[in-house]
């Protein structure tokens, strides 16, 4: 915020610690050094990089990233079940036919995946847009400005990755229900309704 509107809402009252972010490619201890020694000892200066709390947040955000992609899974394997489930019939008639194990296999995981796929890359240009959105409008609460750097958090590779991450969840949720359509028999499939 500025120093006025800080005014406005506490008078006297001064900021206790600025957050500066470097260019890429800075060598981040380097200009702390020099930074420190030009402001002398009475301002300390400290690096994001060693703090043990800034570890502590990547770890949370890891935890909670691999939970997220347990839960996706879940969601397709819970998705996938209930396909196959209403598709019984029609896979034992593949079998009946000639359809060999590896075949079923392949055809479950395959549908999926491309479902998957199609999330993936319809998802992340919605949540950039919403991550552009939303950010923005808590800073206004805030009364604050958001650095360009908030809100390109992603370089174009890793959003591909990200859209190629929705194909393996979808995979690795559809594994398990794909192996059990490779393992029944067909004549219990074809009694299925």
């Amino acid at each position: 915020m500025s120093s006025s509107t800080l005014a406005a809402i506490a008078p006297g009252l001064a900021p206790d610690q600025y957050d500066v972010a470097v260019k890429a490619g800075t060598a981040v201890q380097s200009y702390a050094n020099a930074l420190s020694a030009r402001l002398g000892s009475s301002l300390s200066v400290s690096t994001n990089a060693n703090s043990p709390v800034f570890i502590s947040v990547l770890v949370l955000v890891a935890v909670l990233t691999v939970l997220l992609m347990v839960v996706a899974g879940l969601g397709v394997l819970n998705t996938v079940m209930l396909q196959i489930r209403e598709r019984a019939h029609d896979l034992g008639v593949f079998k009946a036919i000639g359809m060999v194990p590896r075949q079923a296999l392949v055809m479950t995981v395959w549908s999926v995946t491309g479902i998957g796929f199609v999330a993936g890359i319809m998802a992340i240009p919605a949540g950039v847009a919403l991550h552009h959105f939303v950010i923005p409008v808590m800073a206004r609460a805030a009364q604050s400005d958001v650095p360009g750097s908030l809100l390109s958090v992603y370089t174009p590779r890793e959003l591909v990755l990200l859209a190629l991450s929705g194909l393996l969840i979808a995979a690795a949720g559809a594994l398990v229900p794909a192996s059990r359509v490779a393992r029944i028999r067909t004549a219990t499939a074809l009694r299925a309704e």
